[in-house]
Order: C-alpha cells, then structure tokens, then sequence
C-alpha cells in the first residue's frame, strides 16, 4: 500500500504547485490586453493619412476660378504638390529666361479676390533660393487674376 511518507510529500508537491499558478482569470486578461494592443498598433498604417474620415459631402474652401488659373498660368513649370482642401499649390523648379524658378500659391478664401491669393516665387542664385521682387511677385499674381476673371466671364456667359 502506499505509504504515509508518499501521500505526505504528493501533497506537498501539489501544494507547491498550485502557490506558482497564479491567477488564470488574470493572466487572460493581461493576454487578451496584449493582443488587442498589438490588433490596434497593427491596424494602423501610413495610408490612414489619406483616408477620408469626415463628411463626404465636404466643400473645397478655395475659389475655383483662383485655382485653375492659378494652375494654368503656372503650367510651364512642374508641379510639385497641389492640395485644393488647403489652397496650395507648389512647383518644382523650372526654367524661364534660362532661370530656374519656383512658385508657391496659397488660395486662402472661396472668393475670387485679389486678398485671397498670395503668390511667393523664388529664383536660384548660387545653388540658393532667393526671392524674386515683389513687381515680380505682382505681375504673377496679376496674370493669375487675369485669367480667373476670364474663366468667370466664359462661365458665365454659356
């Protein structure tokens, strides 16, 4: 028969063994924790930037005449990044009159006025961008007003 010695250390052992179980309610959910942390954190990706979270119906806050013009007027250069939610459009660099150049627009209102367009061009010197005059500066905006007014007056006469 089994001796007492034998029942006395299985006890123990089973004793011994259940102190180092721990909580099994608790490590579950410490693991559940874990694995929806790390579900969240892989969820996420760089094309969330660009994923449409809001109104789908949303306005573009920029005057539509101001932006094509603006996008006709600078056609000759290359285009480097062009937001319509922002009203910004910005272009490479490219050459004029055997001058490279760069333009930045920033439409900053729905209307088609003067004050909701600023107009920054820059020409390279030395390897560096400097700003060219402001006649420059207004004689590029001028021509963007220009034919905005135009593209107005074509629409509105059909």
């Amino acid at each position: 028969m089994i001796d007492k010695r034998a029942i006395c250390l299985a006890l123990a052992a089973l004793v011994a063994l259940s102190a180092c179980g721990g909580d099994a309610d608790l490590q579950r959910q410490k693991a559940l924790e874990r694995r929806n942390a790390e579900q969240e954190i892989s969820d996420e990706s760089i094309f969330d930037l660009f994923r449409h979270r809001g109104d789908v119906n949303r306005q573009v806050a920029v005057n539509r005449f101001l932006w094509q013009a603006s996008l006709d007027t600078l056609s000759f250069l290359p285009l480097e990044a062009a937001d319509p939610f922002s009203g910004l459009i910005v272009t490479d660099w490219g050459s004029l009159n055997g001058g490279a150049y760069r333009v930045t627009v920033y439409i900053s209102d729905p209307s088609l006025d003067a004050r909701a367009l600023k107009v920054a061009a820059y020409r390279q010197q030395g390897g560096r961008a400097v700003p060219v005059g402001v006649a420059e500066n207004k004689a590029l905006e001028d021509a963007i007003l220009t034919r905005a007014r135009q593209m107005r007056i074509a629409v509105a006469g059909q």
